[in-house]
């Protein structure tokens, strides 16, 4: 009877164990929230083959950097 009465005590530890964990809280759960994800930035239109060249060296797309 005394391996049965083991397992009652070890079942019954790991039960009062899990019950301390739940009544702690979930981790984190004081912390601030994340702040809301940031959209990427994309153009709004892309570049047409007569629009100058968004890299800055002032010549058309076509010429510069549409090859």
């Amino acid at each position: 009877m005394a391996i049965n009465d083991d397992r009652v005590d070890k079942r019954y530890d790991k039960k009062r164990e899990k019950e301390e964990r739940t009544k702690a809280g979930i981790p984190g759960e004081d912390e601030e929230p994340l702040p809301p994800p940031v959209k990427p930035i994309h153009a709004d239109e892309s570049v047409g083959r007569n629009d100058p060249c968004p890299c800055g060296s002032g010549k058309k797309y076509k010429k510069c950097c549409g090859k």
